[in-house]
């Protein structure tokens, strides 16, 4: 089974599809391939040998824009693959900083200072 691209994208309320998502590659992470049998060391070697390797102490968290899931269900022996996309969001700010951070320009029609902004 599988759905097309234009399929999911209509399906979603607020989509994020932008190219410099897939200028990176993504982070791999593999579910339930600890089994000591062969096939499923081949195929985890082979999903882990079409990406990079991450260094996971000198990644920039900034260059990551999605995520790779890919689990091996044992009783069914099927294979699911989950393609997220990654936002990094400031925490710890006030909510009209955090828009200037981000790039979004708040309506300050409202306003009569900057101040009550921040």
């Amino acid at each position: 089974q599988y759905s097309l691209v234009r399929d999911v994208v209509s399906a979603l309320r607020r989509h994020r599809m932008h190219e410099q998502q897939f200028r990176h590659p993504p982070l791999l992470v593999l579910g339930n391939f600890g089994s000591p049998r062969i096939h499923l060391k081949l195929t985890a070697g082979m999903f882990q040998g079409m990406f990079p390797a991450l260094n996971v102490h000198k990644v920039n968290l900034n260059s990551i824009r999605r995520c790779l899931l890919i689990s091996h269900d044992a009783d069914s022996q099927l294979l699911e693959f989950r393609h997220y996309s990654v936002k990094v969001v400031p925490v710890g700010l006030s909510r009209g900083l955090r828009k200037i951070l981000q790039e979004k320009f708040p309506n300050l029609s409202r306003l009569q200072d900057i101040g009550e902004l921040l």
